[in-house]
């Protein structure tokens, strides 16, 4: 029998009731919610503040409440122009990621305790999605969680060529432990080996500057330097972070970026001795009303509101060891698994910052053939964007949906949320698109993008090397 999941009804608000399927695909009735969507549009009373968001210590962790960064964006006046615009980054971001790893495959050829913090949804550039605010030298500021970067960086004072941020600018001379990183250091070193970044010794005074370039033309560039953080209520003296003086880009109104990904520089290898490597998430499924979050640190027990983990290796890559990789070993929809070559042809890349999952075009074909032949007799619509697979429901009170799991290595299992499975362009239902998407060429890197990690307890542990998957419904409570 075919699993499936029921979205009721698909207008304005959008009821969910959900059909899961456990274990060895043994199909399980479950009321997963029953909840209104209010669609991402702020009103034009304001907008939120970006630095409201809140946080706590339990059980040895730091939670931090966790949002998408749209929370901290104006009223959005055209919803299309917005979702096009935003699947655009999208795209650029998993094109720059696409050359930055055939560029390092190419180079070695030729060379031969526990936090919570509240997680918001963020921008849509690169991996840039979800945003927290965290306490920088004394002030609150709000950056993308990205897991796809290393280094944490702030807009600073005096700013040469600085974005519009909704907090005011870092200001250095305001932080009695701000500190500059000298060019000699090893921090400045560091900066060598962090994916997509650069260091060099500046004259005047001789202390590091760095670069670091995104995929859409973004960029931020400025001072290394050194002062006290403070992760909810957990402090850390000297962390290193970027103090950009020079920055363009999609960063929404965010004041920064904080690097979540495996080199020294970033906030998990500064943080090891605080939280032990450990960091797991959970993506709310809606963009400006839902709360979500970032919890460093920490072990089983905080995850109250989650199902039994389920977990995989990271699959190690000496080349390309800032980025988390998996063994994707298969997909099945509705229960039924895809037969394509190309399981277990190379990792598959998670990221917290792309949006759309991308997977091989022999794999995509498979999957989008089986989804349509069992999501048969709905009119189809135009394609959107790099969405190619798009159906006009707005005649339907309800529709069921077939369930989407991903399996890896050792049994995990990854069940897409119903949220994270279309796309829906069109308030009225008229255009709704699998939110799933083919790369260009076979050999391209496949990435599971966080539209499909929503309402997903993603746990990292990088000193055990491995990362698990639970169910949850997102909320900071």
């Amino acid at each position: 029998m075919v699993e499936s999941t029921s979205l009721l009804p698909l207008m304005l608000s959008l009821l969910l009731l959900i059909e899961l399927s456990v274990g060895n695909f043994v199909e399980k009735k479950n009321v997963l919610s029953l909840h209104t969507l209010q669609w991402n549009q702020h009103s034009d009373n304001g907008i939120p503040s970006c630095s409201s968001q809140k946080s706590r210590r339990e059980n040895g962790a730091t939670i931090l409440e966790m949002k998408h960064r749209d929370y901290c964006s104006g009223p959005i006046k055209n919803w299309n122009e917005k979702l096009q615009k935003r699947l655009i980054s999208d795209d650029l971001r998993v094109r720059s990621l696409q050359s930055q790893i055939k560029n390092t495959f190419s180079t070695q050829i030729q060379d031969l305790p526990q936090t919570q913090i509240p997680l918001t949804s963020g921008i849509k550039l690169q991996t840039l999605n979800y945003i927290v605010t965290v306490e920088l030298g004394g002030r609150n500021m709000t950056v993308i969680v990205d897991t796809g970067s290393d280094l944490t960086w702030v807009q600073c004072q005096p700013c040469k060529s600085c974005y519009n941020q909704q907090e005011p600018l870092f200001n250095p001379s305001t932080s009695p432990s701000y500190q500059s990183v000298q060019c000699n250091s090893s921090s400045c070193q560091s900066l060598q080996f962090a994916t997509g970044n650069s260091g060099h010794c500046g004259t005047n005074p001789p202390t590091c500057d760095y670069v670091v370039s995104y995929g859409d033309g973004s960029y931020t560039g400025g001072d290394l330097a050194r002062d006290r953080l403070n992760l909810g209520t957990t402090p850390m003296d000297n962390f290193v972070f970027g103090c950009g003086r020079n920055n363009r880009g999609l960063f929404g109104g965010a004041s920064g970026l904080m690097g979540l990904g495996r080199s020294d520089l970033s906030l998990v290898s500064q943080t090891s001795g605080l939280f032990g490597g450990v960091f797991s998430y959970c993506l709310p499924s809606t963009d400006d009303q839902a709360s979500g979050s970032l919890i460093l640190g920490g072990n089983s027990s905080v995850y109250k509101n989650s199902t039994p983990i389920s977990s995989t290796r990271m699959v190690p890559n000496p080349q390309l060891s800032n980025f988390y990789f998996l063994n994707l070993t298969g997909i099945s929809i509705g229960g039924v698994a895809l037969k394509a070559p190309s399981f277990g042809n190379g990792g598959i890349l998670i990221d917290s910052g792309t949006v759309i999952t991308r997977l091989p075009p022999s794999i995509y074909s498979a999957l989008k053939a089986e989804f349509v032949k069992q999501f048969s007799g709905f009119p189809t619509a135009p394609g959107f964007s790099i969405l190619d697979t798009c159906f006009n429901l707005s005649g339907f009170q309800e529709v069921n949906i077939p369930t989407i799991v991903m399996q890896f290595e050792g049994n995990a299992e990854l069940s897409v949320d119903v949220m994270g499975i279309f796309y829906i362009v069109k308030t009225d239902a008229s255009q709704v698109c699998l939110a799933l998407a083919s790369l260009v060429y076979e050999d391209d890197t496949a990435i599971i993008g966080n539209f499909q990690q929503r309402n997903t307890r993603v746990v990292y542990d990088t000193k055990e090397s491995k990362l698990g998957f639970a169910k949850e419904t997102c909320s900071f409570i």
